[in-house]
């Protein structure tokens, strides 16, 4: 079985209950099991800030499917959840699911990278992960809880439990 982080977020069509119906989207897979879920995170947009705030959350999955597959399958839950591929980079959108970690391993592939290329930046994947798995540590043996110490929280606020 592969342990795998996956990021979720959400800032259009009631991002809470996008975020909650793709956990049970991903549940359903006869392939997956969801393990952990960290509390939903109010976060302030990436780019653009015209327009609403996120809603956030990690999970971690226990799952049989290569890296590839599980990404076929979280973007399959993206356009089943009225995801719309646009060519805007951190624009709004109904919901983006993100491989963070897949085990330990390091992907690189035009789909897919991993460890995820921005979420040592980035408050609203930190603070979660490390609610879950407070004792992670980062393919390149960092220490998650080390990430903390260099993050802001940029108005990051726990809102509610998944």
């Amino acid at each position: 079985m592969n342990s795998v982080f996956l990021g979720l977020g959400a800032n259009l069509n009631q991002p809470a209950t996008q975020i909650r119906s793709a956990v049970a989207a991903l549940q359903s897979n006869d392939n997956i099991e969801v393990v952990a879920c960290s509390s939903l995170y109010g976060s302030k947009p990436m780019g653009p800030q015209d327009q609403p705030d996120y809603i956030n959350a990690v999970i971690q999955v226990e799952t049989s499917l290569s890296a590839m597959t599980l990404l076929d399958v979280t973007q399959g839950i993206e356009l089943k959840l009225g995801r719309v591929r646009k060519d805007e980079r951190w624009g709004p959108r109904t919901l983006d699911i993100d491989i963070l970690l897949f085990n330990q391993e390091e992907i690189n592939q035009e789909r897919l990278q991993v460890p995820h290329y921005g979420m040592k930046e980035r408050e609203f994947v930190l603070y979660p992960l490390a609610e879950i798995a407070p004792n992670l540590t980062m393919p390149d043996d960092t220490p998650i809880s080390d990430l903390l110490n260099y993050i802001n929280i940029n108005g990051l606020t726990k809102l509610s439990s998944l």
